[in-house]
């Protein structure tokens, strides 16, 4: 029988994400690829953690800051802009800081930006001056405005944000923006962005106490590696040791190269872990260069 999510055990670790939504799935094959394993309740809701015991609540995204600050969770993957928007909100009451950002993650990239009509002409951030701006990211698009010096009006909006000028609502927006295909659509076009934003592992300001903590520090080293291999391949071939200085700057995004002494012969082999594409351009060049028998190969774990 599952635990219940409204009491977490003290010697387990527990983790939020999306139970459904763009950060979903790769949250989810990000933790698996650490290693990590577990059996989903009935209700999809909560996954109990097999091969270790870091489990899983299912949550909506804009809940997951909250369940990081009342202790309900450890530890959640959420947009940067989730993240920032409910901290700023907090600041803005004097409230101390409950969670912060703990690592980006690579995946689910967008921008916070504002748009603007395609018939402005934008000359700067001045011409928003005195204007209607609506969004759903209020504490981040006030903390902007003043930064800026501009005095304009938010107008907070839950959804359909991009409709708004159409509307008569507003003269502008700020809204998330990824391929910019719905803007368009609603004859809009970015023209300044606040904040680059994607998915991180978010969790609490203060340290977590010995059991948990050292579960996270597990965690966070296994999510260091699965980072770092993510486009990144084993390089193996032969070259003769001559043209060793021609090869190496072939390798400019590689690790320094393992090299082995082939018996009998001047022949080196040698295996690079390149974190960069390796194209057929780049194993053409090599093999110029003097290589042969090239090989790459997926890597599937690595740790420092």
């Amino acid at each position: 029988m599952s635990p219940s999510p409204n009491t977490p055990a003290r010697d387990r670790l527990r983790i939020a994400i999306q139970k459904s939504g763009r950060l979903a799935e790769p949250a989810r094959a990000l933790l698996a690829s650490c290693g990590l394993s577990w059996r989903e309740s009935r209700d999809r809701l909560f996954c109990y953690g097999e091969s270790l015991p870091i489990d899983l609540l299912l949550v909506r995204d804009d809940d997951i800051p909250g369940l990081i600050d009342q202790g309900v969770c450890d530890l959640g993957v959420v947009g940067r802009n989730v993240l920032l928007e409910q901290d700023r909100g907090r600041g803005g009451n004097g409230a101390a800081p409950t969670f912060r950002e703990w690592r980006a993650l690579g995946f689910g990239g967008c921008r916070l930006s504002i748009a603007v009509p395609d018939s402005w002409e934008w000359q700067g951030a001045q011409q928003l001056a005195g204007r209607r701006i609506a969004t759903s990211y209020p504490a981040l698009l006030g903390q902007w405005l003043q930064e800026q010096g501009i005095a304009a009006d938010i107008v907070m909006l839950s959804g359909s944000v991009e409709i708004a000028p159409r509307l008569g609502q507003a003269d502008a927006i700020c809204d998330l923006v990824s391929s910019g295909a719905t803007l368009a659509a609603n004859q809009l076009k970015p023209v300044q962005t606040i904040l680059e934003s994607e998915a991180v592992l978010a969790g609490p300001a203060h340290e977590l106490d010995s059991v948990r903590g050292e579960l996270a520090e597990l965690l966070l080293r296994r999510l260091d590696g699965a980072l770092r291999i993510r486009h990144s391949k084993l390089l193996l071939f032969q070259a003769p040791r001559r043209v060793l200085p021609d090869l190496l700057p072939l390798l400019p995004d590689a690790e320094a190269p393992t090299v082995m002494r082939l018996d009998d012969n001047d022949d080196l082999a040698l295996q690079a872990l390149c974190h960069g594409a390796v194209t057929w351009q780049r194993l053409e060049e090599l093999k110029r260069a003097g290589a042969r028998g090239l090989m790459v190969l997926p890597v599937e774990g690595m740790l420092a």
